[in-house]
């Protein structure tokens, strides 16, 4: 005991300049030399230092010189598995069976799972709103989709609603302009002029489906669309009873005679809209539309659209429509023979019956796409049924006052009427 109190005091340095002295155990510092055992082309051998370990040092560090190191049959690289190679990030590592375990198969990780490290064992799945990307080894935000303005769609349908809407606006000018004229004073002119801005509403109307969702034109977007189109048919409605009111009112002792009044026809068109301006603002209080980011439409991405919110009142206002567009066609389809001059009862049942086409063939479409292509086939039928009404109910009075003025007189409407009558 005596001794190693001794020994621990001592401290001294050697001919070599080497310092030397003893720890609390009486053992001498560690300065070690790493010696590689190598073997010559002659079949001798030799030990070569390749390193060194000395205690005395900061972090008791490990010296060694890499290049200098000769491993087995003169290799001076670092040996490698001779069964695989190390897995890149991107790619898992899958073990062969009967196979040792330095034997593996690299597989890449699947769609919305990344390895951002060498030889990982698993892929970690991105969170909801990110994918991975083509690599595989790193997570990236999932792109935006919606149907823009940009893209030759949303351009395309931007361009076609511009053209109708510029072809409905002169033929409210010139209607605007022959408004004494026989053939615009048939069939009250005053619901021509408000259904030729009806159908100038529906065409600017599709307007707001395009572009990235907002919360206002999620709003806006079915409500207004409802509202319009229930007016366009509502006119329709009252130009066609009005007719056959009229015809019928010069029957002696008719009871339609007193409806024949110039109000009639809008208060008829105001209790038609009614029913639609009530259910729109039920659906606006109990349930109103909202943008929804769907993840689930297309892999990889996030389609942002707008969810209708209440589907029993966003179908109970398209059912509406839908019964409305019926009743003015079977009241066109019966009035379409009445004997009156410039009677527009034909026009009405044709276009009607292109109007509802429109839409039935849009049902199946709309319950069986996705994304933002649902949206671009809405306001295709929005247009379509639009442009129908449009061409088929006023293309013939352009025709006539355009082309054929001399139809357009008072004198051409005595004429026509005598030989309506034998």
């Amino acid at each position: 005991m005596h001794l190693l109190n001794f020994i621990r005091k001592v401290f001294f340095t050697n001919s070599g300049g080497e310092k030397q002295f003893f720890d609390q155990n009486a053992d001498p510092p560690a300065l070690y030399d790493i010696l590689n055992w190598q073997l010559l082309p002659d079949g001798t051998t030799q030990y070569v230092k390749i390193g060194t370990f000395d205690s005395l040092a900061e972090h008791r560090d490990i010296t060694i010189n890499d290049s200098a190191i000769v491993w087995s049959r003169g290799h001076t690289k670092l040996p490698r598995s001779v069964c695989s190679e190390n897995c890149s990030p991107g790619h898992r590592r899958a073990a062969r069976l009967g196979y040792p375990s330095c034997c593996f198969d690299c597989l890449p990780c699947s769609e919305g799972e990344i390895t951002n490290n060498t030889d990982a064992v698993e892929c970690v799945k991105c969170p909801d709103h990110q994918w991975s990307n083509e690599v595989r080894d790193k997570c990236i935000p999932k792109p935006l989709l919606f149907l823009s303005y940009h893209e030759p769609l949303g351009a395309a349908l931007v361009i076609v609603c511009a053209i109708f809407s510029a072809i409905t606006l002169s033929a409210l000018c010139v209607l605007v302009r022959h408004r004494n004229t026989p053939i615009v004073r048939a069939n009250n002119r005053a619901l021509s002029f408000l259904l030729l801005v009806s159908i100038l509403l529906c065409f600017l109307c599709s307007i707001i489906f395009i572009g990235e969702p907002k919360r206002v034109t999620c709003v806006l977007r079915q409500v207004v669309f409802s509202i319009v189109f229930t007016i366009c048919i509502s006119t329709i409605l009252a130009k066609t009873i009005t007719v056959v009111i009229a015809f019928n009112a010069t029957r002696p002792g008719s009871i339609f005679r007193k409806w024949v009044k110039p109000t009639f026809p809008f208060y008829l068109l105001l209790l038609c809209s009614l029913p639609q301006v009530v259910i729109c603002i039920v659906w606006l209080v109990l349930s109103p539309p909202f943008v929804d980011l769907n993840m689930k439409n297309a892999i990889g991405t996030i389609t942002i659209e707008c969810n209708e919110g209440s589907f029993a009142l966003f179908y109970g206002a398209l059912g509406y429509l839908g019964l409305l567009s019926g009743i003015s066609f079977v009241v066109a389809f019966i009035a379409r023979k009445l004997p009156n001059s410039f009677n527009e009862a034909k026009m009405i049942t044709f276009s009607m019956l292109v109007f509802c086409s429109v839409w039935i063939l849009f049902i199946p479409t709309y319950l069986s796409t996705r994304g933002k292509y649902i949206v671009a086939e809405e306001i295709f039928a929005i247009q379509a049924s639009s442009a129908g009404l449009l061409c088929c109910i006023f293309s013939p009075k352009m025709y006539t006052i355009l082309l054929k003025p001399e139809r357009n007189s008072k004198e051409y409407l005595i004429k026509k009427t005598r030989l309506d009558h034998g």
